[in-house]
This record gives structure tokens, sequence and C-alpha cells, in this order.
């Protein structure tokens, strides 16, 4: 046993030594130096390079007399090797390597540097590559960045009624807050503009904007996509874990749209993580601090699902800090003209047709409508008759097919209206049909045309009695 062991010394005295005669014969110079960064041997084309003919007389002075720029005694204070390094000297660039060196009880006592090349140029086609990743890291950055940056200002947000400007002004001052706030208002009627604009404004426009909306997500992925995952903490879970949005959206804000329909477990574990700005992520026992500003929106009566315990309390009251109310459209129909010359601008830049413009008759038919659906519902109107019109002149007869009943009557009565759940219903049971006509009845291509969940959109049709062709 004692021969192997003596063997093994051996072969290791012999590969150090080895390669210690092979980088001195390749590099273009070599220099040892004990603990007081003092030269105690450097080879002789190492030692001609700075002006001694004699690689003796070098011995035993500090190595910065010897070798200006030198970083070895940085190596010998900090115990750190400096694998690859470029060091300027009178005689041109040095590509160079420095190593501590050890004793057998484990004590710094010296280091070692090698002079690789003479010329950086030898490592062009490296730093080339190394420049080339760094780019493409900056331009991938950049591109997460600007994906996760507010899209739209308050300048998005389209009317001068009183009613439009008053909520304007009501969201930069929240723009101006830290707090959590509540944006309530109908489907359509802007409550994700106003989400972007508020960021926009705020103190944390340069850090991100990230959204989760509740009702597009699975009821099981949801507490993953807050919170992220360790690496195997469930059955498919990437190796490598997953990053949350509460993690993505670290100095920035969170935007929880339809935050109506959070499940009850997550609804405890968001309102922990207001309280304490902590969370672990999914199968981690790792804490990580929260910074976000929370913006909420919904299109359901919150208040109602508290009082029939739908919706907790206490979450509720932390996110109704402050609650902005969007008005529904029929409410500033005053603004009806300046949207519909946004929105056809908006869609001409999609149509090689040119801009569109609305009759006087039109838009007075489009006045008489309710608008159960809002600007979304409005956009949606607009851009089904510029597909199916001949000219770039959208008339009544252009848009008035596409419309549910009228409620005012041409003398400027109001009938009797219908009740806003009534008018929801027929307006998404109609959307709804659109898209799976318009994708050949296919499930998934229709929920990806609506942006909506699969499991969503099943769920619509069967509460609706829509089936699936």
């Amino acid at each position: 046993m004692s021969e192997r062991l003596g063997d093994y010394g051996s072969v290791r005295h012999w590969a150090i030594q080895s390669l210690f005669e092979s980088l001195e014969d390749y590099s273009e110079g070599t220099v040892i130096v004990d603990a007081g960064a003092r030269i105690v041997w450097i080879n002789a084309r190492y030692a001609d390079r700075f002006g001694f003919a004699d690689p003796n007389a070098a011995i035993g002075r500090p190595v910065e007399e010897v070798i200006p720029n030198s970083q070895m005694r940085e190596v010998v204070s900090t115990g750190r090797p400096m694998l690859l390094d470029i060091m300027q000297t009178r005689q041109g660039t040095l590509v160079v390597t420095r190593l501590p060196l050890k004793d057998d009880q484990g004590r710094l006592v010296g280091a070692i540097g090698f002079a690789l090349f003479d010329e950086i140029q030898t490592m062009s086609p490296l730093l080339a590559k190394f420049a080339r990743l760094n780019e493409e890291l900056a331009a991938t950055r950049e591109s997460l960045a600007q994906a996760r940056r507010a899209k739209y200002t308050f300048d998005s947000f389209i009317g001068s009624s009183e009613a439009a400007l008053a909520l304007k002004r009501q969201a930069e001052r929240a723009a101006q807050m830290d707090s959590s706030l509540l944006l309530l208002g109908e489907t359509g009627t802007g409550k994700e503009v106003l989400a972007h604009a508020i960021h926009a404004a705020s103190r944390r426009a340069h850090k991100p904007l990230v959204t989760i909306n509740m009702a597009a997500i699975p009821e099981t992925l949801l507490e993953a996509e807050f919170f992220g995952a360790a690496a195997g903490a469930y059955t498919g879970a990437d190796r490598k874990g997953r990053v949350g949005k509460f993690q993505l959206a670290d100095g920035g804000t969170l935007f929880l749209d339809e935050i109506g329909d959070l499940p009850p477990a997550l609804q405890a574990k968001l309102l922990r993580v207001l309280q304490d700005k902590e969370f672990e992520a999914l199968g981690s026992n790792k804490v990580l601090q929260s910074d976000v500003r929370i913006i909420a929106a919904t299109s359901v009566k919150l208040a109602e699902k508290v009082e029939r315990g739908e919706f907790r309390a206490d979450l509720f009251y932390r996110l109704n800090v402050l609650a902005i109310e969007l008005p529904p459209l029929r409410e500033r129909l005053s603004d009806l003209a300046e949207l519909c010359e946004a929105l056809l601008d908006e869609l001409a830049g999609s149509s090689a047709a040119g801009r569109y413009r609305l009759s006087h008759a039109a838009l007075a038919r489009l006045a008489d409508y309710d608008w159960p659906g809002n600007v979304r519902e409005l956009r949606n109107i607009l851009e089904r008759a510029i597909m199916l019109a001949d000219t770039t002149l959208l008339d009544v007869d252009d848009v008035a097919p596409l419309l549910g009943p009228a409620l005012r009557s041409s003398r400027g009565e109001v009938a009797p209206p219908r009740s806003h759940q009534a008018a929801m219903a027929q307006f998404e049971t109609q959307l709804l049909r659109e898209a799976l006509t318009a994708c050949d009845g296919h499930v998934p291509s229709a929920a990806a045309r609506l942006g909506i969940g699969r499991a969503t959109l099943y769920k619509k049709l069967a509460a609706l009695g829509i089936a699936p062709r």
C-alpha cells in the first residue's frame, strides 16, 4: 500500500514539474514571487523584456520595480487567482495568468505568473465571440424590458368628456402614490389601458410592469405563476425551476386583472404577501422579498362577492386602499366621435385600404346603441364594418346590421333598457360565436384569438349554452 502511495506521489510531482516546464517553455514569460511580493525567480526571456540582461539582477526586488503594472501583490494579498487578465507594458499588451502558491499546510507562500501571449490579436477570436455574446445578451434583456414596459400613457385613454377628464385626474393623482389600487368597471371600459398609464406616470416607470389575468390561467398553475416554483416542485416542473411574476415585477408594478376570479386558497397567500412583503416559491424554503405595487382590476361587483363570502374581506380592504371606477361608454357618449376616430386610425394601420371615416348618420346610429361591451365592443364593430365595407366612408348601412337593438328612438326618447346582465350575455354570445366561426369551431384557436384560456372559453360556452362544432 505504501508503495502505491509513493507511486502516486511521484506521479503527482512529475505532473506538476511537467506542467510548469511546459508553461514556462510555451509562454512569453514566467515569474515567481514570495509572500512579500518580491521576485524569487524569473526566466531569462521575461527579465530581458523588462530590461534585465541578467535574470539574477531582478531577484529580491519588489515585483513592481521589475514589472510595472503587475498585479502579483494583489494575488499574494488576497489568495485569489487571476486566471485571465490583460496587462499593459511599454513593449505591448500581455495576456497573463496569476496563481497563488501554498505549502503543504495550505499557507500562502507566494504566487506564480505566466505571460501567455505577447499579442492581444492572438485572442481575437475569443474576444470577438465574447463581444458577440454580450451583444446578444444585451439585446435579449432589452427585448424583455420592452415587453414589460407600459404600452399606454394617459393620452391613450381617449376622451374629453367631464367623466373622462375626472377619471384621468384621479388616476394621475394615484400614479404619484405607492398604495394598492383597485380599478372597477364593466368589461371593455379600459382598465388595462389605465393600469399601464398609471405605471408609466409613477416613480416605478423604469421598472417592470407585469400582468396576470386570473381568468386566463388554470387554477392549478396560478400559485406557480404568482410565486414561482423550485426545480422539481411538482410533476412536470422545469428542472431549473420557474420564476414567478412577483419576482419578475420586483421594484415595479404587478397588474392583477380579473382579481374577482382569484381562488380562495390563493386569496390567503396573496394577502400574506401584501402584509409581510415577502413570499416563498412553490417547493422552496427560501424567503424572497417583495417590492411591488399592486394594481388590481375587476369587472364584477367585488363588494357583493365579499358579502356572499366568495372573496376575503381582509384582502378586499388591502386592495381597495384607493378605488377608481371607470364609467361605461353609454355614460360618456360625447366621447364617441373621438373614440371612433382614434380606433379607425389604429385600424387603418393594419389595413391596405387607407383611412376610414364615419358618416354623420353612422355615428348617430352608434350613439343610439347601449354598448354593453363598451370600447372593446366598439372596436370590434368598427373592425368588422371595415372588413365588410365597399368604400372607406362607413355609412349607417355598414354599421347598423352589426349592432343589437337600438335603445333610443329617432325622436331621442329612451326605450325601456335591457338589464346590463342581459346585454352583456348577448354581446358575449355574439363575440364567442364569431370567434368559433372564424376558427372553424376549433376551441383552442378561438381561445387564442380572444386572448383567454381554453378552460375559460369552455366554461363560458357551457354557461351560455353554445355548443362548439
